[in-house]
């Protein structure tokens, strides 16, 4: 759409971001160096996690995350297990997961929350299920609570896909550090910008070096000389190219890291101006009879502003989605919607639990706008108003 007058995302960079890339290309060192390890430092201490690990994208973060823990002699998970998902999730939520052997027990979400619905986790655990993927989604967390719980009653493990929610907090804790292990991205439209980028969170030191050594290649070169995969010999030409896992190609850029450093400062008010712009929102539509929007838990940080239409809206969505179009505001589906509708649906190992009738109602009558670190009063006052025009045209 062109002369957008409410769009998905925006720019967060200012000239400290643009002089960081600049510094970079002046050490010629473009590739993972010292940079995206200051970062990865800072991160972890940002969110209180032990350890964190860049790579190039939340995709990877998720892959890394799953292959890690396969990997892992501390942890029972293993080819043919099963792997409790939301059945409202993004893609890469679930394909490293099939690319690694596991099935998917799809289960609804709550369609209040967004999330997964956690009074039919239970019905959904076998002998066969080993873990649950929690996906806190559009910047709200999980119940952790009620996960926790059956996580310890069944010894589950339990990873967090927190790619849309970095900043929340469940019961103070910060989502993405509740888990084995959890993802961050730092696409574009998220609530930090690296250009491409992710990132990993564990307090286990044999999961990060199981990632490390994945990122790049399954080589030992960027472990440490005594590690819990395979000592180094000493003799740096032999470590150099010495291969010990099955690996990837993920690495981060030198700049990503760079940038990074220099979003980490601003985060803060980056998230605040997020729960601002949602306060405003909830003022505006929270009363609406005619919508759901989406009900916080604990503290979201508020990635985008959901919107389920019902009751006489409820069939409308095309309709209004054309209208907020010829009003240049930007919308798409609440993520991949129920994702056991897309095609690819076929390639995946999986079974539902249940029907997945809130899932359905998100996949046909959901839209969510965008939210960022700018004041959004006018376009949210924009986009009320033409809600409110068609709804009573309707």
């Amino acid at each position: 759409m062109k002369n957008i007058k409410y769009n998905l995302a925006s720019d967060s960079w200012g000239d400290d971001e643009i002089n960081a890339i600049h510094q970079v290309i002046k050490s010629n060192r473009y590739t993972m160096g010292p940079k995206v390890k200051e970062f990865e430092n800072q991160f972890a201490e940002y969110f209180n996690s032990k350890y964190a690990l860049m790579v190039n994208s939340g995709s990877t973060a998720n892959l890394l995350m799953v292959a890690s823990l396969i990997l892992s002699k501390d942890h029972d998970l293993n080819r043919e297990d099963e792997v409790i998902v939301p059945s409202v999730s993004w893609s890469t939520t679930y394909y490293p997961l099939s690319q690694y052997g596991l099935k998917l027990k799809f289960v609804d979400v709550d369609l209040h929350t967004l999330n997964i619905d956690t009074d039919q986790l239970e019905r959904a655990i076998s002998n066969k299920t080993r873990a649950i993927m929690a996906v806190n989604l559009l910047g709200n967390p999980c119940n952790f609570t009620a996960i926790k719980e059956l996580c310890s009653k069944y010894n589950l493990l339990l990873i967090e896909d927190n790619c849309e929610s970095l900043g929340a907090k469940y019961n103070n804790d910060y989502t993405g550090t509740l888990g084995n292990m959890g993802s961050f991205s730092f696409f574009f439209s998220h609530h930090m910008q690296t250009m491409e980028g992710g990132m990993i969170l564990t307090n286990e030191q044999s999961l990060l070096q199981i990632a490390t050594s994945l990122r790049a290649h399954g080589w030992i070169r960027d472990l440490p000389p005594k590690n819990l995969i395979l000592d180094k010999s000493g003799n740096d030409f032999e470590d150099s190219f010495k291969f010990v896992l099955p690996g990837y190609g993920v690495r981060p850029l030198e700049m990503s890291g760079a940038i990074g450093i220099e979003q980490l400062k601003k985060v803060d008010s980056f998230i605040n101006q997020r729960k601002t712009n949602a306060e405003l929102y909830k003022k505006l539509f929270l009363s609406e009879e005619n919508v759901i929007i989406q009900k916080e838990v604990h503290e979201s940080s508020w990635f985008g502003f959901s919107m389920i239409l019902t009751n006489k809206m409820l069939d409308q969505r095309n309709k209004f989605i054309q209208t907020l179009e010829e009003n240049m505001i930007e919308s798409r589906p609440i993520v991949a919607g129920d994702f056991t509708k897309n095609p690819v649906i076929n390639y995946l190992d999986h079974s539902i639990i249940g029907n997945l009738e809130n899932s359905e109602m998100i996949d046909k009558s959901g839209l969510f706008v965008g939210n960022d670190h700018r004041d959004l009063s006018n376009e949210l006052d924009h986009f009320y108003e033409v809600y409110k025009k068609f709804e009573k045209s309707v």
